[in-house]
């Protein structure tokens, strides 16, 4: 077997196996046609078209940011100083500001403005190993509008070369125009959007956000069902403020995840386990609106339920461009160990995605995706605070 290309000399965390990391020393990765065809000890590598000696560092899978809403519009900073001065970011949305400002400016803007906007923040993410994005809309919230956000978040993995998975979000907020009217707002725009949405190719996945300051359960349903019926998977914004069951809803359909879940149950672990629906934890959020209900841990650990770990990445309640700061964000308020951290944001976030098959681990037949590092020990990922200890990226198995 002749291969395209083969990495020799790497420390390989594989986070794949029963070992720690599931690592390998001095180990090579043959890549053929942009997949993964060959693992195993340098000095057994078959021959290839290219051999390249990484000296011996640390490679891990590309990292996967599994929840952002880094495509939008607008500045939200004067709300980081009313937050600061003690209003709430329940409060700041009630009066008008928090997603709805955001919304004022989005709906000014065309999809190529988006996408030239999102480019900038995208940087530090990739600069830190980012090989895999999903990013949502939700901040449109009229037909036009979040059809523009889905075109702009495809064309950002035609510029940028990241695999970007695209999630339909107007189940985000009530706009003004629909306030006392959730359920006309569901039924006029965002099952409709749904609808338009998987023709024309433009959502990998459906997402709502079930809390008392977006919507209710009941309403949930009719947007999952939407989903569904058109064959597009779903994902939760879960319990984040409050327990309305959004663990549980989500697991009931199957969801690819439910995410935030500081205020899931043990009913909701419990479902979310049976169902095999990804945890997602944000801390970024957490950290940034000073809460103080942590999500439960120990449960979903205790249960079985997958972690991922993601950035959350938005204008408002998480402005947070860094993986590697979110996982040492999980390890200091959360307690999840290193090795989850980093399994967070490569094999379960990738699990989060419905990706799981593809990406995540470096194992044989998955796309070779992969971070390369100048680091002595794998802690120092997450350890550090503001270091960029990226050497470089490997995509489809090409240097980045």
């Amino acid at each position: 077997m002749r291969l395209d290309r083969i990495f020799t000399d790497a420390r390989l965390a594989t986070m794949a196996g029963d070992d720690p990391y599931g690592a390998m020393d001095d180990a090579a990765v043959g890549v053929r046609d942009g997949r993964i065809a060959w693992l195993g000890p340098s000095d057994e590598a078959p021959a290839a078209d290219d051999e390249i000696d990484l000296e011996g560092r640390w490679v891990t899978p590309a990292l996967t940011d599994c929840h952002t809403h880094i495509v939008f519009a607008g500045d939200r900073s004067r709300e980081f100083e009313r937050r600061l001065a003690g209003d709430s970011y329940e409060a700041i949305a009630k009066a008008g500001g928090g997603i709805v400002s955001t919304v004022r400016a989005v709906r000014k803007s065309t999809a190529a403005d988006l996408a030239a906007s999102a480019l900038p923040r995208l940087d530090p993410l990739i600069q830190e190993g980012l090989g895999t994005i999903e990013i949502k809309t939700g901040y449109g919230l009229n037909f036009e509008s979040e059809l523009n956000m889905l075109k702009a978040i495809r064309s950002l993995g035609l510029v940028t070369g990241l695999r970007v998975q695209s999630t339909l979000l107007a189940a985000h907020a009530i706009p003004p125009e629909y306030e006392g009217r959730a359920d006309a707002y569901i039924a006029e725009i965002c099952l409709p959007l749904i609808k338009e949405a998987a023709r024309e190719g433009l959502a990998d996945a459906v997402d709502a956000y079930c809390e008392k300051i977006a919507f209710s359960p009941e309403q949930v349903r009719r947007v999952f069902d939407a989903a569904r019926a058109a064959g597009l998977a779903v994902k939760l914004h879960a319990d984040q403020f409050s327990d309305l069951g959004g663990a549980a809803l989500a697991a009931e359909y199957g969801a690819l995840s439910a995410d935030h879940l500081e205020y899931t149950d043990d009913a909701g672990v419990a479902a979310m386990a049976k169902a095999g629906t990804v945890a997602v934890i944000l801390p970024g959020a957490y950290y940034m609106l000073n809460e103080t209900q942590k999500p439960p841990i120990a449960k979903l650990r205790a249960a079985g339920v997958p972690m991922a770990l993601a950035t959350d990445a938005n204008p408002g309640s998480s402005p947070i461009l860094s993986l590697l700061t979110t996982a040492n964000l999980a390890c200091t308020l959360f307690g999840f160990t290193v090795e989850e951290a980093l399994a967070g944001i490569t094999r379960e976030g990738a699990r989060a995605l419905g990706l799981e098959k593809d990406i995540g681990t470096i194992e044989i037949g998955k796309r070779c995706d992969l971070a390369v590092w100048d680091v002595d020990n794998l802690a120092e990922l997450v350890q550090w605070v503001g270091a960029r200890p990226l050497h470089g990226r490997i995509l489809f198995g090409e240097w980045a």
